[in-house]
């Protein structure tokens, strides 16, 4: 007799931490491809970014959410009530500490309101090939001390060390249910948005010390083309004329590299050939520009 079929399951689980704890790149790993941005400069994530990963039976919706961090300005308010947000709506909460600054201030806060969300939690402690294992024992310990967690992951990120773990444990934690997308889909994130967010990776890698982080991509166009290839046009608005000239580069050679870079990641998630065009506009306090944030899927802060 043929075994049973096992009934699926679906659900989301919310990435939430610090600035720069790797989050993005643990979805990326979680995936199994690129559905989030990832830089070494911090709060590059600005809004809910969704992947999907099977394991067995079950769908497992991850929620990158923006880091936590204390907001100075509109935009940073707006990211980290976004950041809440997805963790409230999710099933399960895994709270990412990156092993190397767990005694940072921004993580000290984050585990004090965690006790606002009410959803089950599950600790990723993360870079932890980078400490030696006595320390990470009482770094680990010492987390547990300030947070309910259901369990502890050890893991590394950048490397995949310790991702497996994390999707067989949360195969049994979901909910049981049909799946919610399409077996193959890995984000939901629509084409154009991705592709934003792929150009503004490229900028931030390759401007990270001189451009600040007040730019932002939008995909103003997205033609596919009788030979099945794809016309994309990009604006990257930044705030000052300054700022217009630094991205462009002498002779135009900064934003030919970044447009090259981003052409060849878009190409991949596009399945397709594109011609990627970019311009570069100043537009003054875009930040404080609602039709901004509706474009990054963000609300807009008063005041």
């Amino acid at each position: 007799m043929a075994e049973p079929e096992q009934p699926t399951r679906a659900g989301f689980v919310a990435l939430i931490g610090a600035p720069n704890a790797g989050k993005s790149t643990l979805l990326n790993q979680l995936v199994g491809a690129k559905v989030s941005i990832v830089s070494r400069k911090v709060q590059t994530t600005r809004t809910q970014v969704r992947g999907i990963a099977m394991s067995g039976p079950t769908q497992i919706v991850f929620v990158d959410t923006p880091g936590i961090f204390a907001p100075k300005r509109r935009l940073d308010r707006a990211m980290v009530t976004s950041a809440w947000g997805g963790a409230t709506d999710a099933d399960l909460i895994g709270v990412l500490i990156d092993v190397q600054k767990f005694d940072q201030e921004e993580n000290t806060r984050l585990l004090e309101r965690l006790g606002e969300l009410k959803q089950p939690k599950f600790l990723i402690l993360n870079k932890v090939d980078t400490v030696a294992k006595e320390k990470l024992l009482a770094i680990t310990a010492a987390v547990n001390e300030r947070g309910q967690f259901e369990t502890t992951f050890m893991i590394a990120a950048l490397t995949g060390y310790g991702v497996k773990d994390v999707l067989s444990w949360l195969e049994t934690r979901m909910p049981l249910g049909p799946w919610l997308y399409p077996e193959d889909q890995i984000s939901d994130a629509p084409l154009r948005f991705l592709a934003a967010e792929i150009t503004r990776e490229k900028i931030f890698e390759r401007l990270h010390d001189e451009l600040p982080y007040r730019s932002t991509v939008e995909t103003e166009q997205w033609q596919q083309r009788p030979d099945g290839s794809v016309r994309i046009e990009q604006t990257i608005y930044v705030e000052r004329e300054g700022q217009r000239k630094i991205v462009l580069g002498e002779g135009g050679q900064t934003i030919k590299a970044i447009g090259q870079a981003a052409r060849k990641e878009i190409t991949e998630a596009a399945e397709a050939t594109v011609h990627l065009f970019l311009f570069v506009k100043v537009r003054e306090n875009w930040a404080d520009d609602p039709e901004r944030y509706r474009e990054m899927g963000l609300e807009f802060p008063k005041g």
